[in-house]
């Protein structure tokens, strides 16, 4: 009876009604809009570092920490037998959708056509490796993004792709057709110092350099130091500039063979693996598999640790948390609009309805049963409201899709399509329509205490 009466007192004043439920749709609607575009940044930012570096990434102890400074000393050896037994885990396996050794190094990388030289930051993939974790996809994000050439390949371990910043450097932008490169300007001439070493001319003890390709790329010298201390010289030959997301990167990256990276960290040593990245079919899936790669290293005492994608790509956790703290900026925003409106329109009921509850309370109701009243007529207002904003916000969403809009998120280089995420967001959209029917409802109490202190006698 109680909901029934409510109900009936919603529609009685119908144009007051009506712009309290636009008032709390139109809040469903930002809250709607605005948390499915975070998800798919975040959505596409889990995505872009996955891609990256895989969910977990299996280092020597002390790496993480101190391997920048000499990646050759915190090689993990075995590293074929160590993959071998985390893909035969029966835990772990099923989850796996790529297992595949890296090499990280530091350098130095020279273009003797210009004597120009820069430092580097290389890592060594498998070719073949490095387009299985491109693929992964598990939110959709990337099915409208062309996928550009990786520059790798498996049989031509002597390929190896650079930042667009430092094929800028190091005056590759016309061989590689890059088009947003100035005019190189004369260079200014300068005596070398005394002793200093040729790069091309070091010596080349430790390397190994593989014969020159058949197709005319620009070549690069990369010069490393390897674990035992001595310089090692080899070449590379670059099959594309590909941007990245920040400057420091850009003019910094060198992406080659996981073949080559060895062969210039570590010379005619042992060779190691620095890193071995292990992308999952599904993230949720990322502390049992961490929680049991752990037991297997304590088992067998390994002298490893494993770190996950948040703790390699650190500008992922910040850029979520940034937009996180943005949603609930706005959330709260339309929050307060809903209270005062609710607050409002209950308040105006009240005030018109005084010889009404003056009669019921004459009859016999009490205090309680005026005020359930009043708050069951807020709460229907934010259900109402809340379930028109929803679905409204789900039809611009699917609208807005289509629109065929572009964007450059955080971390990347190249506009990608910008969209807003429709499917896994059914937490959004519970929450958002809980939260605003709490809402109405704790705004409707105001004006319900109220009219339950009123007495019998003056009311009437």
């Amino acid at each position: 009876m109680i909901f029934k009466i409510a109900f009936r007192n919603v529609l009685r004043n119908g144009r007051r009604s009506a712009m309290t439920l636009l008032a709390v749709a139109v809040g469903a609607v930002a809250i709607v809009l605005f948390g499915e575009f975070v998800a798919f940044v975040r959505a596409g930012l889990e995505t872009n570092a996955v891609q990256k570096v895989g969910h977990l990434t299996v280092l020597r102890t002390g790496y993480f920490d101190y391997g920048a400074g000499n990646p050759g000393a915190y090689g993990i050896p075995r590293y074929e037998e160590l993959i071998r037994t985390i893909a035969a885990d029966p835990i772990v396996g099923p989850t796996l959708a790529v297992i595949t050794p890296t090499v990280s190094l530091t350098g130095i990388a020279a273009n003797a056509d210009l004597d120009a030289s820069k430092t580097f930051l290389g890592t060594g993939y498998v070719p073949a490796d490095r387009e299985r974790l491109r693929r992964w996809d598990e939110y959709g994000v990337s099915q409208r993004r062309r996928l550009e050439d990786q520059g790798l390949r498996d049989d031509d371990e002597a390929r190896g792709v650079v930042g667009v910043g430092l094929a800028r450097v190091l005056g590759l932008c016309r061989a590689l057709g890059s088009p947003d490169c100035p005019p190189r300007p004369a260079p200014v001439a300068a005596a070398a110092p005394s002793g200093a070493p040729d790069l091309p001319a070091l010596p080349g003890a430790d390397a190994d350099t593989p014969a020159d390709p058949a197709s005319a790329l620009p070549r690069l010298d990369l010069l490393a130091a390897t674990a035992g201390g001595a310089p090692n010289v080899m070449s590379l030959y670059v099959a594309r500039a590909e941007p990245q997301g920040a400057r420091e990167l850009d003019e910094n990256v060198v992406l080659m063979s996981f073949d080559l990276a060895q062969k210039l960290l570590y010379g005619r040593g042992e060779h190691q693996a620095t890193g071995i990245v292990l992308q999952l079919h599904r993230t949720e899936d990322v502390p049992r598999v961490r929680a049991r790669v752990r037991e297997l290293f304590a088992s067998r005492h390994l002298d490893l640790e494993v770190r996950d994608f948040s703790e390699l790509e650190p500008f992922y956790r910040q850029a979520v948390g940034m937009f996180g703290a943005i949603f609930l900026f706005i959330a709260l925003i339309m929050g307060v609009i809903v209270l005062f409106t609710v607050v409002n329109t209950i308040g105006m009921s009240v005030a018109e309805r005084t010889g009404e509850i003056g009669t019921v309370r004459a009859m016999g109701v009490r205090r309680s049963g005026v005020r359930r009243l009043f708050v069951t007529e807020g709460a229907l207002l934010g259900a109402l409201g809340a379930t028109a904003g929803i679905l409204l916000g789900q039809l611009l969403a699917f609208a807005f899709n289509r629109t065929g809009a572009t964007w450059t998120p955080p971390g990347q280089a190249a506009a990608i399509p910008l969209e807003v995420l429709t499917s896994g967001v059914q937490w959004l959209l519970a929450g958002g329509w809980i939260g605003l029917v709490l809402m109405a409802t704790a705004a409707a109490v105001i004006p319900a205490n109220r009219a339950a202190r009123l007495e019998v006698v003056d009311a009437l």
